[in-house]
C-alpha cells in the first residue's frame, strides 16, 4: 500500500471517486459503439469502466505495473478493453480514426497535449481533465497565448465542465475542468503552409519587444501595419496575447500573399 501510495504522488494523479460524475461526462461526449477511445493514465479504471460501456474498443494506457496488474484483474472479462502498460508521451498509437478520454496527470499536462495536438495520426476529439489555469492557456482564454495561437488552425478547444476539487481522491490543490479538443476539417491552415504559420507566430510572440508593431517592424511597412490595424481592428501597439486568433489568422494571412509572395 506504501509503495502504491508512493507512486500515486510521484505521478502526481488525482483519481476521480464518483461514478455517476463519469458517466454524465461520458454521456455528454460524441463518443458512440462505433469508437476507438484511448485513455491516459486509467489508475483504478473508473472512467475506463463508463468507456467501456459506450465505446467500440478502449484502449487504457497506464505506466504504474501496480495499477496495469489491477486493471488486468478487473478487466479480464470486458472484452472491449485492452490494457496496455507504457508511458503515454512515447507510445505509438496506430490507429487512424480515434478519440481520446482521460484525466490526465496534473505534472505531464503540457507534454501531453503537444503530442495529442502534433503527433499524427491526432484524434478526431479528446476529452482531457486537467488543472483549469492549464486549459485556460490551451483554449486561450481569457486572452490568447502562443500555445493556443499555434494550436488553433488545427484544433478548436472548449471548456465543457467545470469540477470540484472533492470530486477526486486525494483531493488537489487546483481547480479542475474538462477541456473538449476538436479536429478541424479541413484545418485553418493548409499543411503546405503550417512551418511558415508556426514561425510566424514564434517571431511575433519570441522577439521580446513591447508590441507587435516593434516586433514586425522588419516584416511590415508603416503604412502596412497602419492599414492592417485598421482592417483587422486591433491596436496598433497591441501585444501578442491582445490580438483575437482570427485577427493572427489575417496578419498571416496578408504575410503569406503580400510579403512572401510578392
Amino acid at each position: 500500500m506504501a509503495k502504491k501510495l508512493h507512486n500515486e504522488i510521484g505521478l502526481a494523479q488525482n483519481f476521480l471517486a464518483n461514478p455517476n460524475l463519469v458517466r454524465s461526462m461520458v454521456s455528454a461526449s460524441s463518443i458512440s459503439g462505433i469508437d476507438i477511445v484511448y485513455e491516459i493514465g486509467p489508475g483504478h479504471g473508473i472512467i475506463t469502466a463508463e468507456l467501456a460501456r459506450t465505446a467500440r474498443r478502449v484502449m487504457a494506457v497506464e505506466i504504474d505495473p501496480l495499477l496495469v496488474r489491477e486493471l488486468h484483474e478487473r478487466f479480464l472479462d470486458v472484452r472491449n478493453v485492452h490494457i496496455i502498460e507504457g508511458n503515454f508521451l512515447r507510445y505509438r498509437i496506430k490507429d487512424e480514426e480515434y478519440k481520446i478520454f482521460a484525466n490526465i496527470p496534473y505534472n505531464s499536462t503540457a507534454e501531453i497535449m503537444r503530442k495529442i495536438l502534433y503527433m499524427a495520426p491526432g484524434p478526431s476529439e479528446a476529452y482531457l481533465i486537467m488543472q483549469r489555469e492549464a486549459a485556460q492557456k490551451f483554449a486561450g482564454l481569457p486572452r490568447e497565448t502562443q500555445f493556443s495561437i499555434l494550436a488553433k488552425p488545427l484544433y478548436s478547444m472548449q471548456i465543457l465542465r467545470n469540477l470540484q476539487r472533492t470530486d477526486f481522491t486525494p483531493i488537489p490543490g487546483v481547480e479542475s475542468v474538462l477541456l473538449h479538443v476538436r479536429k478541424r476539417r479541413p484545418p485553418l491552415i493548409g499543411e503546405q503552409d503550417l512551418s511558415l504559420y508556426r514561425n510566424f507566430v514564434h517571431y511575433g510572440f519570441g522577439r521580446w519587444r513591447r508590441n507587435l508593431k516593434s516586433s514586425f517592424k522588419p516584416v511590415f511597412s508603416y503604412e502596412q501595419w497602419k492599414r492592417l490595424s485598421r482592417d483587422l481592428r486591433f491596436r496598433s501597439e497591441a501585444a501578442p496575447s491582445e490580438l483575437t486568433f482570427e485577427q493572427w489568422l489575417g496578419l498571416f494571412d496578408f504575410f503569406r500573399q503580400t510579403i512572401v509572395r510578392r
